[in-house]
């Protein structure tokens, strides 16, 4: 077993369950709740359906119905009985026994009747110095493991689980490894220097340069600064796409890496290729920091192995700026080396993550990849015609987002790829969601109480940084300051509006959102003359990253100058139609509203659908940080002193 289980999709009568086996397996599921009988369901093809991506690497994507409902809000112990042609039947205490609790003979979940208490971020980059938020998530459920009334209903990942676009050095060799160590399948190149997967592996640009590796006519200088310039962005980030992603074999040997502490026990330490003097340095750094998210990972494995977890993309899942505008959209597309590039990673995308939020919706999506993948060359390369076609069916698949029918509702939003454009100024940034799919939203809302609204960027930002990229968007620099937000584009902001206000729309939201590397949360009553909608922006990120720490604390400090509740320069923006009240962190140092450190976020509401807790979870082990409201924050804050800049 290389990778999983990780439970994704839990209902009382359907479980979903995605895991990588190094061969087909003949699999059982054991069920035995607390109170009930003990069940054994062997799993046939109607229930796990095996998608080989390599010679030793092949994915089961588990769905079973159940004809007798499980029971829910408290315990229920699992197992998976797995065996082969050539290892004898083996369950989860056998061949992975870092899930386990202390104690624990079998993994356990519990089906919440309620979606009142969720684990919630984004933002994973393994290379980043920070611990890892999935481990201290896993701290936290091992902390009320015993209990299920007090296990969340939830994590969900709100977008760049992975970084395709921005690998360490020594990551990219261990993918390399684990490519060769399990047969992952190559593929040829079209458009690019190199031919083929092979090719490019070998290249002696591979490793910090492969920007020398794409066309280099003047038609493609646009796409060369996209998608490996290394754009340098010194308002808030910089772009580090020298090792982006390029071949479905390296996006999933990827997945494996980042979700799995067993592949990398199959590979040895990967060896340091020749760099010169400033690449040795950075590969050294880079080095240091994956030792730190290997430790943690065995503890990430164990959480995603025990809680329902849900995802949607974002940007880095793919590329960075993903979509962002109408001109980077045909600028992409147009050329079969960067489609290729996009196309890959939505395909790793689709079988590691968006199949296990909905599996109905991507039956024909795996046939096409069954063909694909059944078919590879005597060299063990992909048809180049049917791995296009693929690409083609998932850049037209509108079925991203989805919708969780709980108490209260979860609607997950696909900001990336139904997006508002602006066709007269296609370098402008795009909406976050079309016409169209804002009126599928709303249709979704209609006669509600309550919804939680999962938008990987947040709904409600801070308005100085999105002053700043709107300055920087009329000046022709979107890519620089990644200018997407949601007030960003007129109709689309309109629209949102106008469904908050709708009669028959829910009085009462919550947006969970990551994307942007810092934690907030905003109140906010949108103003309309005939009912107040509340709404509560809740942002976590990241989960293993962080904003420049000095830069953060000057946005911070000048947006609260700028743009404060009363401040007069809000009616020369969208938010005229809203009174916006931040949340203040109750271990706040001098007033700040951001909180910038990696973690997990989590909020707990209560039966109207309003926030009783919203806390933040450091990752470095540190007390955990309360939002409070206006009105408790004067009694209840901590001033916490901390050093300045890079700890």
């Amino acid at each position: 077993m290389l990778a999983g289980p990780i439970l994704r999709r839990l209902e009382p009568d359907r479980l979903v369950l995605w895991l990588v086996g190094s061969t087909p397996l003949n699999l059982t599921l054991l069920l035995q709740p607390s109170a009930g009988a003990f069940r054994r369901l062997v799993l046939d093809a109607t229930d796990c359906r095996v998608v080989p991506v390599g010679r030793h690497a092949f994915l089961h994507l588990i769905d079973v119905a159940l004809q007798q409902p499980l029971p829910q809000d408290t315990m229920i112990h699992y197992d998976l009985l797995a065996a082969s042609e050539s290892a004898a039947e083996a369950g989860i205490a056998q061949w992975a026994p870092h899930l386990l609790h202390n104690g624990a003979a079998m993994p356990s979940l519990v089906l919440r009747r309620r979606s009142d208490d969720i684990l919630f971020g984004s933002c994973r980059k393994p290379h980043h110095a920070a611990r890892d938020g999935l481990a201290r998530a896993d701290e936290l459920l091992a902390e009320r493991i015993a209990r299920p009334e007090a296990r969340p209903a939830m994590l969900m990942l709100c977008g760049d689980q992975v970084y395709a676009d921005d690998v360490a050095g020594p990551m990219l060799a261990a993918i390399h490894a684990l490519i060769r160590r399990l047969g992952l399948y190559g593929e040829y190149l079209e458009g690019a220097v190199v031919s083929d997967s092979e090719a490019l592996y070998a290249h002696p640009a591979g490793y910090y340069h492969r920007e020398d590796l794409l066309p280099a006519f003047k038609s493609n200088e646009a796409l060369r600064e996209r998608f490996f310039g290394g754009v340098e962005k010194p308002v808030f980030t910089t772009a580090n796409a020298h090792n982006h992603l390029v071949t479905l074999a390296e996006v999933m040997a990827m997945y494996l890496l980042v979700w799995s502490p067993v592949p990398w026990q199959l590979i040895s330490e990967p060896a340091m290729p020749t760099l010169d003097a400033e690449h040795v340095r950075r590969w050294q750094r880079e080095a240091a920091a994956l030792r730190g998210f290997r430790r943690d990972l065995p503890c990430a494995a164990r959480l995603l192995a025990h809680l329902q977890t849900l995802m949607i993309f974002d940007d880095h899942d793919i590329t960075d700026d993903w979509n962002l505008s109408a001109k980077w959209e045909s600028t992409a597309y147009e050329h079969p080396f960067s489609r290729r590039i996009v196309g890959n990673a939505l395909i790793a995308y689709a079988l590691c993550q968006g199949w296990g939020n909905r599996p109905d919706a991507f039956d024909a999506v795996l046939d096409d990849t069954s063909a694909l993948m059944a078919a590879p060359d005597t060299h063990g390369r992909l048809d180049t015609v049917a791995q296009d076609a693929l690409i083609s069916h998932l850049l037209s698949f509108g079925q991203w987002g989805y919708v969780l029918r709980t108490q209260p509702t979860v609607i997950v939003l696909d900001t990336r790829t139904r997006r508002w454009r602006n066709r007269h100024l296609p370098s402008r940034p795009s909406g976050l969601m079309d016409w169209e799919s804002l009126t599928e939203l709303q249709h979704e809302l209609l006669d509600e109480t309550a919804a939680v609204i999962v938008s990987p960027t947040p709904m409600f930002g801070v308005k100085l940084i999105e002053v700043i990229q709107r300055i920087c968007t009329y000046a022709g620099h979107a890519l620089t300051v990644d200018a997407e937000n949601w007030m960003a584009h007129r109709g689309a902001a309109s629209v949102m509006l106008s469904i908050f206000r709708h009669t028959r729309t829910p009085g009462n939201y919550v947006v969970l959102s990551g994307d942007v590397h810092y934690s907030f949360a905003y109140d906010v009553q949108v103003r309309d003359r005939d009912r107040t909608p509340h709404i509560w922006q809740v942002t976590s990120s990241g989960i293993k990253n962080e904003f420049p720490r000095k830069l953060l604390d000057w946005l911070d400090r000048l947006n609260r100058w700028l743009y404060a509740p009363r401040s007069p320069l809000n009616w020369l923006t969208q938010r005229r139609d809203l009174e916006i009240h931040p949340r203040l962190p109750d271990r706040r140092y001098r007033g700040e509203r951001l909180w910038n450190g990696a973690g997990i976020g989590q909020i707990q509401l209560d039966k109207q659908g309003r926030p009783v807790r919203i806390l933040q979870h450091n990752a470095d082990g540190g007390p955990s940080v309360r939002f409070l409201a206006p009105d408790q924050a004067q009694a209840a804050v901590v001033n916490v002193e901390r050093p300045e800049a890079g700890v």
